[in-house]
């Protein structure tokens, strides 16, 4: 069975890095954009980050053009902008594709395990998200498709996808999931 340890991904300046080098970690994996409504996420990921990095927790942050084009600018660009608005220290990488022919196989396959996760509605904007996808397509939710900037996958110690959170979901819930999964053993 695959796990994400299959994968290889790039830095920011274009080195490979095997996936397995976070082997026996919990990772987050999320696809992020500097210009978006959810970008003052950044700010709480990298609590959680400060949190939990020593237990065995890791952000992977993949910034994604593709939605609405929040992401411009240069990798090293993007990277400075987070260090410097949001003090983030977790691992950035080059700019992808998460949708498409041409996403990133790690996306491809993260959609394979987990797809649409829905909207939390309580969320201011989840309903501005949802009038928005549905005027393009009526059945977008039946769809594994990644829909915005900041959706989250959760692995677990040994690779697993184990959760998808989109952008509206609550950093509390995600952080329960974590907590959990930092407390297990392999």
């Amino acid at each position: 069975m695959s796990t994400i340890f299959d994968f290889s991904v790039k830095d920011r300046k274009g080195k490979a890095v095997a996936l397995k080098e976070y082997a026996n970690e919990v990772l987050l994996i999320v696809n992020t954009a500097t210009k978006c409504g959810f970008t003052p996420q950044y700010e709480d990921l990298e609590k959680l980050y400060e949190k939990y990095h020593s237990q065995g927790f890791e952000i992977l942050d993949f910034p994604c053009n593709q939605f609405g084009q929040q992401a411009p600018g240069t990798d090293e660009s993007i990277h400075q902008f987070c260090k410097m608005t949001y003090g983030t220290e977790f691992p950035r990488f080059k700019k992808i594709k998460v949708n498409g022919d041409d996403a990133d196989p790690l996306y491809k396959f993260l959609k394979e395990q987990k797809g649409f996760a829905g909207w939390n509605m309580e969320h201011p904007l989840a309903h501005i998200l949802d009038d928005m996808l549905r005027k393009d397509d009526p059945d977008y939710q039946s769809k594994a498709d990644i829909k915005w900037n900041f959706t989250k996958f959760l692995t677990d110690k040994r690779g697993m996808v184990v959760a998808r959170f989109e952008p509206t979901e609550s950093l509390d819930t995600i952080e329960k999931n974590i907590q959990e999964l930092l407390s297990q053993n392999i």
